[in-house]
């Protein structure tokens, strides 16, 4: 099986994603990839399954507010190997705290937007 059986387009990979095939040339434009994204001979772009697991997780950090540029530095980390795990996990933990504050905060906003709707059935009863 040569490297073209075993890989998808960027159109097959951005529907396996859900993402757009604007926002897959992105991340490899922007060194959001661990690696090059695999050509063809035809030199269009091929995914394997560890790019596929590797933007799956790229959008769990964009859809939890992570900016780019702290992404960027995770991925020169895991770019730089082992050695570096230490501060990744830093880096990661420290995102955590952030994505548990705007947890916090939407649960907040939930319960207010809940007492309103409350209020307002009571109100038309």
């Amino acid at each position: 099986m040569t490297l073209v059986d075993a890989s998808l387009s960027i159109s097959e990979a951005a529907e396996r994603t859900g993402l757009s095939t604007h926002t897959l040339r992105y991340y490899e434009r922007e060194g959001l990839m661990l690696g090059g994204v695999g050509r063809a001979s035809s030199t269009h772009r091929r995914y394997v399954d560890a790019d596929i697991t590797w933007v799956e997780f790229l959008t769990k950090l964009r859809s939890t507010a992570m900016p780019i540029s702290r992404i960027r530095e995770y991925v020169a980390l895991v770019r730089q190997g082992d050695s570096t795990t230490p501060a990744r996990l830093e880096l990661l933990l420290r995102h955590r705290e952030t994505v548990v504050a705007q947890l916090d905060e939407m649960t907040r906003s939930l319960a207010a937007i809940d007492y309103k709707i409350s209020t307002y059935r009571k109100g038309s009863k």
